[in-house]
């Protein structure tokens, strides 16, 4: 595992993670622009969407083994734990918020 290419979020969550096998770990996978027929097909076989020339950035939840397996790819440029992101709710108390 290249840990110079994983965000300090994905570094710790990886390490909470039961079963390396299993896919569980969403993450934002930033390569080369240019990625080669071999690349593209790292990226199919881990059922990553959307694999396409040109397109630099690609998420897929995946496996503790398969972001090890990325993170030492030479096209692969750093790999990015997605956050979970939360509804804002709508009906806010804008005279609690002091606006």
């Amino acid at each position: 595992m290249n840990y110079q290419k994983l965000d300090a979020a994905l570094a710790t969550a990886l390490n909470d993670v039961s079963d390396p096998e299993t896919p569980s770990l969403t993450v934002f996978i930033h390569t080369k622009p240019i990625l080669d027929s071999d690349a593209t097909a790292v990226l199919e076989n881990l059922n990553v969407a959307g694999v396409i020339p040109g397109k630099d950035t690609f998420t897929a939840t995946l496996s503790a083994n398969a972001i090890a397996q990325l993170s030492e790819q030479p096209w692969v440029q750093y790999l990015k734990l997605s956050q979970k992101l939360h509804l804002v709710n709508t009906r806010l108390n804008f005279r609690k918020l002091g606006v």
